[in-house]
């Protein structure tokens, strides 16, 4: 069987990038930049450019020598680093973008060409031009991409001898005034930036063979930098030349005047051809393997992953390319195709670097041979949004927002790959340093951040305990849910740590998370996971479940509640009332009194996120004291409207007084809450000997009311001076 034939670093990535780079806006637009933004201008404008070509470069050279890299170059890296959606979403923004460089490249051709053998040179004109040469190229690709590759040896060679011949020319236009800012009349920097950009992306040309390559871990890094810094020092260079040798004026209006000046003007002529056509048709190779590797990995259709031959050329993908770039010849003008180019390709080289950043940050398995510090990756994403930002605000939200519509398609696509993304390595890295931060904070008396450990099992009326105890746990609670599979017998083995974990639809939509634990004794199933579940900085600090009755003779319930106790949980048991459920979510009591000093602030607290509940958030919640001692009423008003004021929780205050009638705390709560929603209530200090008369009590309570929660604070919290005795 045939080998397929494969390049090395210099004609298959130096070659394609440096002609790419040093192509139509070198010959076409850089007298033009340098006469409308003045030398110093140009400079920065041409370095600004480079600090993004080099960290770009860097960036994906550095990804490309960590994993395998196969046919589809910058898409390949991205798609295998940080997973299909987003390498889909940008590799398609940078297969555009490719297809329409190569109108750029041609269009800069039509000037050349139809202006030295005196053709029209209206926009009819140039779009007929164009389109000939686009059709010879694609051709051209279609033959052999060997033989394509090779034509780029000559033109390497007719692009030097063209910047000898400008080099050693004419001297007529030598300026009077060497400009070295831009002056009045001269086109804003943002535009010439913009105009100017396309000349650095060239490097992407060698990166896109990337499938054509005999050593691509070799061959990428060196051969892309390579060609980034000789097209540098080129810039640089030219920039100063026609500065100092070309008067400014000439140079915003005569897009041809390097031939003029030249000594030997067919040379310069030679350069611009070759140079304009060998970067149309690095990108007829390069954009349509793009293409071919997203189609293979299913991203866009398979028709686009056919191929002929032993190397499996693209040949659908490359009529696509074709008709992209025909719309853009078709546009007809130079400039205006060069700023849609730059938002194409900023967009992607943005993400390519946070993609490396991202990599190397968080990724524990990234071992690259070519190390590059992980920050250029982040200035390179900076400079990249930044300068979108500063070109056309309107065009980076409409590039972003095309992005992300794309990534989110992708996402519901579900195209998957037997390759790990770089997101749950970030995002095990953010919360590794996100616990290691939270764990090293001295926990003093602050807001109650709720870690709920629930014990619930599959019923009818499951999903409302479920409800109650995420809105309980507020906006950024945990809530981890136990099931306690009970097995007396102990006669089977414990699950396996993957059948531990609960996937279920109704958890994932509470934001809950879910296990399954086989246990002998349901009690001391609860201890065991109460003093051993979690993990420094989020330990659990709440226990709920529902009210357990017909145990208030229950020794092994008494010492659970102890033990949960003396480890120092919040408790919180519901009653769940299974005929009125939580009515209509309109009304919230909240029972107060001396007793309750810890239970008062956590009340408190779990009112501010019932509020914030979108289910709840037009309810109507109370505070109920009941007033024993007789106490001016004004008195209490004023004390409980102030501890409610600083905790910032809009409630309605409602003071019973029972100093003469004496009635039992219980037989209050029946009169007051009887048609309440959701009635919280505290569960006072008592000695364990008193649980059965305390648990016998609160049933028969809960005959005469709806949905109760049950509250039992633990230490943590601050005590409420709710002794009104003396006031």
């Amino acid at each position: 069987m045939p080998q397929n034939k494969k390049f090395g670093t210099f004609a298959g990535v130096f070659t394609p990038s440096v002609l790419t780079i040093l192509g139509v806006i070198m010959y076409m637009r850089l007298g033009w930049v340098v006469g409308n933004a003045g030398l110093i201008g140009a400079i920065v404008i041409i370095i600004i450019a480079h600090v993004i070509a080099v960290t770009t470069g860097l960036s994906v050279s550095s990804v490309a020598t960590d994993k395998k890299i196969g046919a589809g170059g910058i898409y390949y890296v991205l798609s295998r680093s940080m997973g299909i959606p987003i390498g889909g979403s940008i590799g398609i923004a940078l297969f555009v973008g490719t297809a329409f460089s190569i109108a750029l490249y041609l269009i800069g051709f039509a000037e050349s060409f139809n202006a030295y053998l005196g053709f029209g040179t209206t926009i009819s004109d140039l779009r007929l031009t164009g389109t000939i040469a686009l059709s010879a190229l694609t051709i051209l690709a279609l033959i052999s991409t060997s033989v394509a590759l090779k034509t780029q040896f000559i033109i390497l060679a007719a692009i030097g001898i063209s910047l000898i011949s400008i080099c050693f020319g004419s001297t007529e236009f030598v300026p009077t005034t060497v400009h070295f800012f831009s002056t009045e009349n001269a086109v804003p920097l943002e535009v010439v930036f913009a105009v100017f950009f396309p000349a650095v992306t060239g490097f992407t040309a060698g990166i896109a063979m990337s499938g054509d390559l005999e050593n691509p871990k070799r061959s990428i890094p060196r051969g892309t930098l390579y060609a980034i810094g000789v097209g540098l020092l080129v810039y640089l260079f030219l920039a100063v030349f026609m500065a100092y040798t070309i008067d400014a004026e000439v140079l915003k209006t005569d897009y041809n005047i390097l031939m003029k000046i030249a000594l030997f003007a067919p040379a310069v002529v030679a350069g611009i051809w070759g140079a304009t056509l060998s970067s149309a048709l690095g990108g007829i190779l390069g954009g349509p393997r793009i293409l071919q590797a997203m189609s293979m990995d299913k991203v866009t259709p398979t028709f686009f992953s056919k191929g002929k031959g032993q190397n499996n050329e693209p040949v659908n993908a490359l009529f696509l390319a074709f008709v992209i770039a025909e719309v853009g010849i078709l546009i007809g003008e130079l400039d205006i195709i060069a700023r849609v180019v730059s938002m194409f390709y900023l967009t992607a080289y943005g993400f390519i670097n946070i993609s490396f950043f991202l990599e190397s940050w968080a990724n524990p398995d990234f071992q690259p041979k070519f190390k590059v510090k992980r920050w250029i990756g982040l200035i390179g994403f900076i400079a990249c949004f930044t300068i979108m930002f500063k070109l056309d605000m309107i065009a980076m939200i409409a590039a972003l927002a095309i992005i992300s519509a794309m990534y989110f398609g992708l996402q519901r696509k579900e195209v998957k790959l037997q390759s790990n993304d770089v997101w749950k390595s970030v995002w095990e890295n953010v919360v590794n340093k996100g616990l290691k931060r939270i764990d090293a904070q001295v926990e003093e008396n602050s807001n109650w951040n709720p870690n709920i450990i629930l014990f619930s099992g599959k019923s009818d009326h499951q999903k409302y305990l479920l409800e109650l105890c995420k809105t309980v746990s507020g906006r950024t609670g945990i809530v981890t849910n136990f099931k306690l599979i009970l097995d007396k017998e102990n006669s089977k083995p414990p699950l396996k740590k993957i059948d531990q974990i609960v996937r279920d639809e109704q958890f994932k939509d509470l934001g809950i998370f879910a296990r399954q634990i086989k246990v002998d004794n349901i009690y001391n199933g609860i201890k065991n996971i109460a003093s051993t579940f979690g993990f420094s900085g989020v330990e659990p600090n709440t226990i709920m479940m529902g009210w357990p009755k017909g145990i208030e003779n229950s020794e092994e319930y008494s010492k659970m509640t102890q033990a949960l106790i003396h480890l120092d949980y919040n408790l919180l048991y519901l009653d769940f009332d299974r005929v009125s459920k939580f009515g209509n979510y309109s009304s919230v009591d909240f029972w107060w009194r001396e007793t309750d000093s810890k239970n008062a602030e956590m009340m408190l607290n779990i009112a501010r996120f019932i509020i914030a509940s979108p289910r709840w958030n037009d309810t109507n919640i109370r505070v109920l004291f009941v007033n024993n001692n007789n106490v001016d009423v004004s008195i209490i008003e004023t004390k409980i409207s102030k501890l409610v004021e600083d905790l910032r929780v809009n409630v309605n205050i409602k003071i019973i007084n029972n100093a003469v009638e004496q009635k039992t705390f219980y037989t209050i709560i029946e009169e007051e809450s009887i048609a309440t929603n959701l009635t919280i209530v505290g569960i006072p200090d008592f000695n364990p000997e008193k649980q059965a008369e305390f648990v016998l009590k609160t049933n028969s309570l809960f005959e005469s009311i709806g949905s109760t929660l049950l509250v039992k604070a633990a230490q943590n919290f601050n005590e409420l001076d709710l002794d009104l005795l003396n006031k």
